[in-house]
């Protein structure tokens, strides 16, 4: 007769075999960079404007139409100095990059931009923050400066502790790279390309996500529809962060 054991349930004998502690397979380790703009916040013009204030301060002119969408600081910055047939120096691009945060950092306190943290972005950060295998940085075009501002404002900083800007190369797909670096300083251990997934809402984000071999979540709460992201090579697209919340 097998032995009953509390609560009347039956207890089988253990096998002379059968290890004395459970073996736990720790789940694997994840890096998530996310993209700032148009993923995880829309500043309401004030990114845009601040950079229009600043050509306008450093250059004396309006500069050229800007596209925004999934470019770099210091490519947006190259492509205005062209515009103006100037070179652009080291202490120029410094200029501009000062002048641009003074514009940014009073426009996002009181400039009345309407801006806002898109639908299930805090939803996914809670969740991930609470992961002992999750690791999250940005992944941005953003200056670092310019990224800690929208960051603070929105609430998000504390979720990034690290991440690779558009201070750091004017070439995006070159910025990969220095994330997996300083995420692997951040967290004490080197991230596979498998290990990582790259958050963003243009079909730059996703070059760049592939070009370090890594998969990218498209979100389109930014210029591209979810079919433009798809024929770009997005591995899964989603119409907000909120759907991405049952598989990330």
């Amino acid at each position: 007769m097998l032995p009953v054991g509390r609560g009347g349930s039956f207890l089988a004998p253990r096998p002379a075999f059968f290890p004395t502690e459970r073996i736990l397979i720790a789940p694997p380790s994840m890096l998530y960079l996310f993209d700032i703009d148009g993923t995880l916040v829309d500043t309401g013009g004030a990114g845009m404007m601040a950079l229009q204030e600043a050509t306008r301060e450093v250059f004396g002119h309006e500069g050229p139409a800007l596209d925004l969408a999934g470019s770099t600081d210091l490519g947006i910055i190259a492509n205005i100095h062209a515009h103006f047939e100037i070179e652009p120096t080291p202490e120029r691009i410094a200029a501009y990059f000062e002048a641009y945060q003074g514009r940014l950092d009073w426009n996002l306190a009181n400039g009345n931009f309407p801006g806002r943290v898109y639908t299930g972005v805090l939803e996914v950060l809670n969740e991930l923050s609470k992961r002992p295998h999750a690791t999250l940085g940005l992944l941005t075009g953003n200056t670092a400066g310019g990224a800690a501002s929208k960051m603070r404002h929105f609430g998000l900083a504390v979720f990034f502790p690290f991440g690779a800007y558009g201070c750091d190369h004017a070439d995006r797909n070159r910025l990969g790279p220095i994330a997996l670096e300083r995420a692997a300083a951040h967290a004490g251990k080197n991230f596979t390309p498998q290990e990582t997934l790259v958050i963003g809402d243009t079909p730059k984000d996703i070059a760049c996500a592939h070009a370090i071999g890594a998969k990218c979540l498209a979100v389109s709460t930014g210029q591209f529809t979810a079919a433009a992201l798809e024929a770009h090579g997005a591995d899964h697209v989603v119409e907000s962060l909120d759907e991405a919340l049952a598989w990330i």
